[in-house]
């Protein structure tokens, strides 16, 4: 789907039209990857547009900063306010947020130390990342030949633009075969993650998902379906997972912000269970959706409303100017 332009997008403090949004050829982070970023969404609740997990998702990629030893030049309540501006501008009910901080353009050369440390937040609307018709009968996914990275080269807790080049094979790979999606396993031959996603098992009633030393992404969607699992009362067990488990589960999902909860109804064209979304995948989706869609109370404060305050004031003036 080719990506359809926008109003506004903030780069360095201030919001910018969408075609004066530029860099140069010899920024740092388009030769090298020094980019880090995320992927958030903001949903029309019932009670208006709210961002799911703001503030988890800032926290994340200031870690990921650090990890790269980048300073973001920005504080968290000013990023969080920016964030807000961008869907306020853009006059969004529903969409994907990808902030990116970056080595901008100075020098080429491996050491970054000199080149400035950029900021841009664009914003847009994007549909089911695995496709719609997947939430209920699921998707055919393969394990890949492709593994994650092994512990000590590249950090797995930070989501950094370079280690999406690993993603591209996996998701490639899984393209050109005719499967939605590919699952990676980590360097010991265990289960790792999709090229976006975190994986879940279902055996037994019981829910397992491999551990954040398998070279996982410390998914934020990832900790919300633990955390509402065990309140419905699942056991939730994080694991080891060898590969030959995903043939014999009961259910498979994987989690993401863009994927959401998706099931999975075959792994290399083995079918799991019954080949079709199962009831706990059906359970959990089911709460995950009631609850992004503010259906029911947000007991975990997960949900930032984006317009209160001036950006309300402006939201209405722009409306009744339509």
């Amino acid at each position: 789907m080719p990506f359809e332009e926008v109003k506004k997008i903030w780069m360095n403090g201030r919001l910018v039209d969408f075609a004066d949004a530029k860099i140069h050829v010899l920024t740092h982070a388009l030769h090298y990857g020094s980019g880090l970023f995320e992927g958030i969404r903001c949903y029309q609740t019932k009670n208006g547009p709210a961002v799911f997990r703001l503030d988890e998702h800032l926290r994340r990629l200031y870690d990921s900063c650090r990890i790269y030893r980048m300073e973001v030049p920005y504080s968290f309540a000013d990023f969080k306010n920016a964030m807000l501006d961008v869907i306020a501008a853009n006059e969004f009910d529903d969409c994907y947020l990808r902030p990116l901080v970056y080595r901008g353009f100075h020098s080429l050369g491996v050491n970054p130390a000199n080149c400035p440390i950029d900021v841009m937040i664009a914003a847009w609307v994007w549909g089911k990342y695995l496709g719609a018709e997947g939430f209920e009968k699921g998707v055919d996914v393969r394990v890949s030949s492709w593994n994650r990275m092994a512990p000590n080269t590249f950090p797995a807790l930070a989501k950094a633009t370079a280690n999406y080049m690993n993603s591209i094979l996996i998701r490639a790979e899984a393209a050109a075969e005719g499967y939605a999606e590919g699952i990676a396993l980590d360097v010991s031959g265990y289960v790792s993650e999709g090229s976006g996603e975190n994986v879940f098992l279902v055996r037994d009633n019981r829910i397992l998902t491999p551990p954040l030393g398998a070279s996982v992404l410390a998914g934020i969607t990832r900790d919300t379906i633990i955390r509402l699992a065990r309140d419905l009362g699942f056991e939730v067990v994080e694991t080891l997972i060898p590969r030959e488990a995903l043939y014999i589960a009961d259910e498979l999902f994987l989690t993401g912000t863009a994927a959401e909860v998706t099931p999975v109804r075959s792994v290399d064209k083995i079918p799991v269970g019954a080949g079709r979304r199962g009831p706990v995948t059906e359970r959990i989706q089911k709460e995950y959706f009631a609850y992004i869609g503010g259906e029911i109370p947000d007991r975990f404060s997960w949900l930032t409303p984006v317009y209160t305050g001036k950006r309300a004031e402006m939201r209405k003036a722009a409306l009744a100017a339509r």
